[in-house]
């Protein structure tokens, strides 16, 4: 219990937690989120992004770091549709609590059935909307075949991807590292993006439609 409390303690200092736990909390942190309910509000990209920058000075092998977070990131995802394959469609009905937010699930299910089973490689780089896709493919009976084509892909497109852009910023920038929170930010703002276009396009939508409507 005190390793998980520390934990949560260094959640705020994202380059402080991975020195402190180095490859193991990493993996930790990648599996939950992805393949947890309750993971939905850990670190995704900018935990990636600062693990490549660290791996950049030689803290970390990004070689390892990516096969590692990838296979965390692969098998999350199965564990979420093993989740929601299990419980099915009355997962829906479950009560809201700390630890599990129906509100999430429920935008997750109105974004799988606009985009289909992309949406399982697409989630990966929108926050919260990550952890839940694979549980609601599980509920909506995705072929597994089909959906660990989409998981693999996606698991190893994202990991590459964030820990790369933190590897290279840190060996092409000199002391990038000492910037490392600006970084950070930057990349929150980028990964929350989509979920703020998404939300204005439906509101945009549903005026349109009473609009359309005209007065009753």
């Amino acid at each position: 219990m005190d390793l998980v409390i520390e934990l949560f303690q260094r959640l705020n200092s994202l380059e402080e937690l991975i020195r402190w736990g180095g490859y193991l909390v990493l993996v930790a942190i990648v599996f939950a989120e992805t393949g947890l309910l309750i993971g939905f509000f850990l670190p995704g990209d900018s935990l990636l992004v600062t693990a490549g920058l660290l791996a950049s000075t030689g803290a970390l092998d990004i070689r390892l770091l990516n096969l590692l977070l990838s296979a965390a990131a692969i098998a999350g995802d199965s564990v979420g549709y093993y989740i929601g394959h299990k419980s099915g469609p009355r997962i829906f009905t479950r009560e809201k609590s700390l630890l599990f937010a129906r509100d999430h699930l429920v935008r997750t299910k109105a974004f799988y059935e606009k985009h289909g089973g992309k949406t399982i490689v697409i989630a990966r780089f929108v926050p919260i909307i990550r952890t839940f896709a694979p549980v609601v493919a599980g509920v909506g009976q995705m072929a597994y075949r089909r959906f660990v084509s989409y998981n693999v892909f996606g698991g190893i497109f994202w990991v590459g991807s964030m820990t790369l852009v933190g590897y290279f910023l840190g060996r092409t920038i000199p002391a990038v590292q000492d910037y490392i929170h600006v970084v950070i930010a930057i990349v929150i703002v980028l990964s929350i993006l989509p979920g703020v276009f998404e939300v204005v396009r439906a509101r945009l939508a549903a005026r349109r439609r009473l609009s359309a409507q005209g007065p009753h």
